[in-house]
């Protein structure tokens, strides 16, 4: 099992900007991809952007796609979210995700192609 606990959101204007972090423990080895999804009231999850743990390869939702970016520290076990020019439909419940099976890719814009769930961080996006 692999334990993933999410950090980083809170209130910012439009236009503002934020990390999150998401630090895994337990057995990180298995980690094949790292995803972060997001949760609006009264919504589906959904995806925002993914990357392969140790080749790097990222995958970025098109509603996000140049503002926000993911990245990770394999050191660290921990991957981030970098999001810039919040907008107010930003607002959401952020959760990160793992896939510990080593799935096809075109999996990772989907909750079932991850295993195990953050507890999620709310960002805020005021008008």
């Amino acid at each position: 099992q692999v334990q993933l606990v999410e950090s980083g959101g809170g209130l910012v204007q439009t236009g503002g900007s934020l990390r999150l972090s998401c630090a895994a423990s337990g057995r990180t080895f298995s980690m094949a991809a790292m995803g972060w999804f997001r949760q609006a009231p009264g919504k589906e999850r959904e995806f925002v952007a993914a990357i392969v743990w140790r080749s790097g390869s990222t995958y970025v939702a098109d509603s996000v796609k140049g503002r926000f970016g993911i990245s990770r520290d394999i050191a660290k076990n921990t991957v981030y979210l970098q999001m810039n020019g919040l907008k107010p439909e930003d607002t959401a419940v952020y959760y990160c995700a793992t896939d510990l099976r080593g799935r096809y890719s075109g999996t990772y814009y989907y909750t079932t192609g991850y295993d195990s769930w953050g507890q999620g961080t709310q960002v805020t996006v005021s008008s």
